[in-house]
């Protein structure tokens, strides 16, 4: 009886990065939103700005890890948060942003279920590129959007 040798090709995970950009529309003059960066009580917020009234923009990178065959990154480093089946980022607003004097105290979570091994090639296929969300700034109460919000046209790949 001939045995034949099946030994399973182990292929490795690699890690690689990829550029993000996030646009909140019109969030509400004069409250600071910044990115968070660490988990639980030990983070700091990052790339803070003061809205006035137009779209703030912000540009970061996370490190993707996964191989062929995975179904989804994995999205790791300070910024990235959550579960791997249910990674995220969050948008400090007001006082979890830095701004002490400021009547609100959010975050807004922005889900990266949305982001496919495609998009994540087509966007690492020309250095122009960037994977891009638009959120709503303004929330049903008139304040800041918080709580999970989903990107109104999900992810896409944009020319810088």
């Amino acid at each position: 009886m001939a045995t034949t040798n099946k030994r399973k090709s182990k292929v490795q995970a690699t890690t690689q990065e990829v550029s993000l950009r996030i646009v909140l529309i019109a969030p509400p003059a004069g409250v600071d939103f910044g990115i968070q960066q660490g988990k639980g009580n030990v983070y700091t917020t990052i790339l803070t700005q003061r809205a006035n009234g137009t779209n703030l923009t912000f540009d970061f990178v996370l490190s993707v890890k996964g191989q062929i065959g995975d179904e989804r990154p994995n999205f790791l480093g300070p910024m990235s948060q959550g579960p791997v089946a249910g990674r995220f980022v969050y948008i400090d607003i007001g006082k979890l942003a830095g701004q002490a004097d400021s009547c609100w105290q959010r975050r807004i979570k922005v889900p990266l279920a949305g982001i496919t091994w495609n998009l994540i090639r087509k966007t690492q296929a020309d250095k122009n590129n960037i994977l891009e969300a638009w959120l709503p700034g303004i929330g049903k109460d008139g304040g800041p959007s918080c709580a999970t919000v989903k990107p109104i046209d999900g992810w896409t790949c944009r020319k810088r």
